[in-house]
């Protein structure tokens, strides 16, 4: 059963229920840190503070998983601005003013605060002197959060303030810019030295909700992966570029310790992929934890009161439609994190995660507490992966909207294992037998026991011809399993190829849009790159087949057997006609029928497009109103957009400028000691 704390913080503060008991976690100005740190009592109390400012829903609690979650193949969001905006990070384009940036970015560094302090405090005091193992062990929890503060700041703005040091303890008020290489570095030799005294998540009395071992050295592996991959880098000498990719020198180095460290938690045999795919979430959405198999650390949210996964992820469903219409069991969800409307294009047929992520539906309430599905066929799908409407009946009240407290795994084995993969198939100049093995034990368990011969074996075998080959198979299952994990952009940035997937990314959009319209000139090319039959994009935009039907009662079909669902018979194919009604059907709601939207993303009034179309990536590429499509050179002005292929590569377009700028708070704060590079005005 999973457990569950008060955490009662200075900034953030978090009752946590628990199916036991509760500690209570006084603000830090009430003890000395002389008495706190004294005993493991109060020891335990101030880290627990430490653990909610994870909570915080400007970071891990929704805005990393929305806001601050960038444009992709796989996650998405659709912007209609024609012009630029303050806070569109999600297309590439926003101002240091943005409220947003300063919202992430002060609690990002109050999390730091709260680390940076506890373990000054704990490794000065006589107790932890002393030896104590259980004390290494929460140096370790504190160390690794930490960790994930740091890296994840570095993901969005490269070079950061950095210091180890509490702000107590400072004579500088002004933490000084440090490379990002460098932090990594320190990071990941810190966790290093903590690692061997840490405890298997088995070992732990509160489980996988609190950092282990194993956890650590899945962290370390994640932060040497991408220091050793590419991003973005500033051009000091020209505050109006956007910068260039690059990677450090020793980039081997990075990737060994990656390929090392995935390895330790392999080796370890704590983890596993016995459950389905969708079972790890669906459990997560019922707040059951499981110590061994997927994931290697969650953040533990509290329900009502903190965290919004599955309140912003799952298909959305009214509160309310109407004064005489009652609310649904379950409340109010946004389903305001979604994904790409392609991206169910890009799986196997056979793989299960394709059917339970991509969500074609949402709900209204048509009174009783009955939630009915309604077509959703647009710019964008839900992502499925989390839902409160996932949970069991009761778990929820039925005026209730976020606050969940559904846990999100910040660390999962699928993860380590591709990780593994990844790093050893680079450092072999090819894959090797552990690397090929490693990418088989993800992709097994999507799909059933009869296809693995073919759609596992064989398709490993397939992608295993060379390095380059290996490593798109790796990216493309990192792809299909990380949905809304707040990984594809990253994993595209250390790769050097985020640039290359979002230009296709922009021409599928503005081509199927072009197609609804007449013809599109940019549908060859989408084709080539993704490798299929031009046909594919030919016969879009097409009419969807749906009809309403009570629940199939069958979990494996769909997670909750409360809620009635639509079948849809074509969400990926087109058909030349309404399929048939059974004749046992007499209400009209229940009967096959036609929706003609899908996909028609043309504007007549304009003769372009739709702006959902033109201006998603507006940072890096868009459309306009006299029918060209420009993208935003590395100085910041638009080009013409030139000679397209179906294999354009990064050499060939300019770079994403993902990067974010410092906060114009941080930057005053600085007295000028903070400088915007990438073509940001300070």
């Amino acid at each position: 059963m999973k457990l569950k704390y008060i955490f009662i913080t200075g900034l953030v503060m978090a009752n946590l229920t628990s199916c036991n008991d509760y500690l209570d976690v006084d603000t830090p100005s009430k003890y000395g840190d002389d008495y706190v740190f004294s005993t493991k009592t109060e020891i335990d109390r101030a880290l627990n503070g430490v653990y909610a400012q994870l909570l915080n829903n400007n970071l891990y609690g929704e805005k990393y998983l929305k806001d601050l979650c960038l444009n992709s193949d796989v996650d998405f969001a659709t912007s209609s601005d024609e012009a630029a905006t303050s806070n569109g990070f999600r297309r590439f384009e926003c101002t240091a003013d943005a409220s947003q940036l300063k919202n992430t970015w002060n609690a990002a560094y109050q999390g730091i605060e709260y680390a940076n302090n506890f373990i000054y405090q704990l490794e000065k005091s006589n107790i932890y002197k002393a030896g104590d193992e259980d004390l290494f062990q929460k140096m370790g929890e504190a160390k690794v959060i930490r960790a994930m503060f740091y890296n994840d700041i570095i993901d969005l703005w490269g070079d950061v303030p950095f210091s180890f040091t509490p702000t107590s303890e400072k004579e500088d008020m002004i933490t000084p810019i440090v490379n990002r290489d460098t932090i990594r570095t320190l990071l990941i030799q810190d966790l290093q030295a903590i690692a061997p005294r840490m405890k298997y998540a088995r070992s732990l009395e509160n489980t996988i909700e609190h950092v282990s071992k194993e956890a650590c050295w899945a962290m370390i592996s994640r932060m040497a992966l991408s220091a050793g991959g590419y991003s973005l880098r500033p051009n000091k000498s020209d505050v109006t570029s956007h910068g260039t990719m690059e990677r450090p020198a020793n980039y081997r180095e990075f990737y060994q310790i990656a390929r090392n460290y995935a390895d330790s938690v392999i080796k370890s045999n704590t983890h596993s992929l016995n459950k389905s795919y969708r079972n790890v979430f669906i459990d997560e959405c019922n707040f059951i934890v499981d110590n061994g198999d997927d994931p290697i650390f969650e953040i533990p949210f509290a329900k009502k009161t903190s965290g919004n996964i599955g309140y912003i992820q799952g298909p959305k469903a009214s509160l309310s439609s109407g004064v005489s219409i009652q609310p649904n069991v379950w409340g109010e969800t946004s389903g305001s994190a979604q994904i790409s409307a392609f991206y169910g294009y890009s799986f196997d047929e056979k793989d299960t995660r394709r059917d339970y992520l991509n969500g074609m539906w949402s709900y209204t309430n048509q009174g009783d507490s009955i939630c009915v599905p309604a077509i959703q066929a647009n710019y964008t799908m839900y992502n499925n992966k989390w839902s409160k409407l996932w949970s069991q009946a009761g778990n929820f009240e039925n005026n209730s909207s976020g606050s969940t407290g559904i846990n999100y795994p910040y660390l999962r084995y699928a993860d380590v294992l591709l990780m593994f993969a990844e790093a050893e198939n680079e450092l072999n100049n090819g894959p090797t037998e552990a690397a090929k093995n490693a990418l088989k034990q993800v992709r097994r368990r999507a799909f059933s026991s009869e296809d693995i011969p073919l759609k596992v074996d064989h398709y490993v075998d397939s992608v295993s011809a060379n390095k380059e080959s290996f490593l798109m198979g790796v990216l493309n299952e990192r792809k299909w399993e990380f949905a809304g994990e707040n990984m594809r952009w990253k994993d595209l940035v250390r790769n050097n190829l985020y640039s290359v997937e979002c230009f296709y990314s922009f021409l599928r959009y503005y081509g199927v849009g072009e197609n609804a319209g007449g013809t599109s000139q940019y549908l060859d090319y989408v084709a080539e790159h993704d490798g299929v039959e031009t046909s594919r994009f030919d016969k879009l935009p097409f009419s969807v087949y749906y009809r309403r039907i009570a629940n199939p009662k069958n979990t494996d079909v769909y997670p909750n057997t409360a809620l009635e669902i639509l079948e849809i018979a074509n969400p990926y194919t087109n058909l030349n006609k309404r399929p048939t009604d059974d004749e046992s059907i007499t209400n009209e709601e229940y009967t096959w029928k036609e929706y003609q939207g899908n996909f028609g993303w043309w504007n007549d009034g304009k003769g372009t497009p739709t702006n959902q179309c033109m201006y998603s990536f507006y940072g890096f590429i868009r459309g306009s109103e006299n029918g060209m499509i420009y993208l935003v050179g590395n100085d910041g002005n638009t080009q013409m957009l030139g000679e397209v292929t179906g294999h354009m590569t990064a050499a060939q377009l300019p770079v994403v400028r993902y990067i974010l700028p410092y906060p114009s708070s941080a930057i005053q704060r600085s007295a000028g000691a903070y400088k915007n590079y990438y073509g940001y005005a300070n």
